[in-house]
């Protein structure tokens, strides 16, 4: 339990970020360190909450980082660009902010480690390459082709996760490090296939999937995400470890996906096939039993539950989601 910290998380106008301090903001003072081009904390009740400090800056700004961390009991890294469409579009951006954010992010935190108790580092699932069946934390990481735009985000989230295990083991420093498995829910904006299709499911309007829809995925809705979060801050077995946090058991192909939104939606969408953008990820899913030892988690959110949740969240907030492409890469 997490009570009368000071905490700082980056990115945390993102997406999970931002459904964290959910969690936390009654009984802890949070800093939240983002650029703003992905805010999800505008849809958040607790946006303005007197526990809440938002400071608008740039991950790759060393000084100002030093500055927001200090202090800080608890780190929690999760900001990144993310999504294929912007490596694709921009993968130097991708690299230089992934890697070098993260040692500044880990730097800040050597600085602060009089306070700090746990520090918090957001990798991927996409480390394991384009096929990862029930894979744990021991598989061994597939970096992907050189020039391949897809595994720029991948190569520079594991280099990220390396750097914070050094800094464990040369430091001392406690961390932790996650690896979500397909996370979707309500308060999700930008890329995110449930999202998007349950957007323009909810309009009739046409359901893209680029491939064949066969790629299969295991689909975690956020409020497992958030408890796997929580019980890797407060439990000191996760110090030095690495997590993959997904749902093992709510798996369906692409395809799939999209014709079970349609149904649970009851909607006419079209569902319409393109070719595919760049590599895509044939086969993934979690093997979680060292979560579930370690940490206590769990999933339990069936995969239409969370549809329908995700989609009553975006009726009632429609107004504040931002338009997105007619496009779906299948992440």
């Amino acid at each position: 339990m997490l009570e009368n910290k000071k905490i700082f998380i980056s990115g945390g106008a993102g997406f999970i970020g931002s459904t964290l301090i959910g969690r936390l903001i009654e009984s802890n003072r949070i800093t939240v360190y983002d650029n703003m081009n992905r805010n999800a904390l505008q849809s958040q009740t607790y946006r303005d909450h007197l526990n809440l400090t938002v400071i608008e800056g740039d991950i790759l700004d060393q000084q100002k980082l030093d500055r927001a961390t200090a202090g800080a009991n608890v780190i929690v890294h999760a900001a990144a660009i993310a999504g294929i469409d912007n490596t694709v579009r921009d993968p130097v951006n991708t690299m230089r902010v992934n890697m070098i954010g993260t040692a500044n992010m880990l730097e800040a935190a050597l600085k602060t480690r009089d306070t700090v108790e746990r520090f918090m580092d957001f990798s991927t699932s996409e480390i394991f390459g384009s096929r990862a069946y029930r894979s744990d934390e021991e598989t061994a990481a597939i970096t992907g082709s050189v020039g391949e735009a897809r595994w720029t985000y991948a190569v520079s989230k594991l280099a990220g996760e390396h750097l914070t295990y050094a800094y464990f083991r040369q430091h001392d420093l406690p961390t932790v490090t996650i690896r979500p498995f397909n996370v979707y829910g309500p308060g999700q904006v930008g890329e995110g296939a449930v999202s998007i299709m349950v957007r323009k499911a909810l309009k009739g309007e046409e359901l893209f999937i680029f491939g064949d829809g066969s790629q299969i995925r295991a689909w975690c809705y956020i409020d497992d995400m958030i408890e796997a979060l929580m019980s890797a801050l407060s439990r000191d077995k996760a110090i030095g470890e690495s997590f993959n946090i997904g749902n093992a058991r709510a798996i369906t192909t692409i395809y799939g996906l999209a014709q079970a939104i349609c149904r649970i939606l009851d909607s006419k969408s079209k569902i319409v096939f393109k070719s595919a953008l760049s590599a895509d990820i044939e086969l993934r899913i979690p093997g979680v039993d060292k979560a579930e030892q370690l940490i206590g988690f769990v999933a339990r959110t069936d995969l239409e539950q969370g549809i329908l949740q995700t989609a009553r969240w975006i009726e009632e907030n429609e107004a504040i989601m931002p338009v997105l492409a007619p496009v779906f890469s299948g992440k």
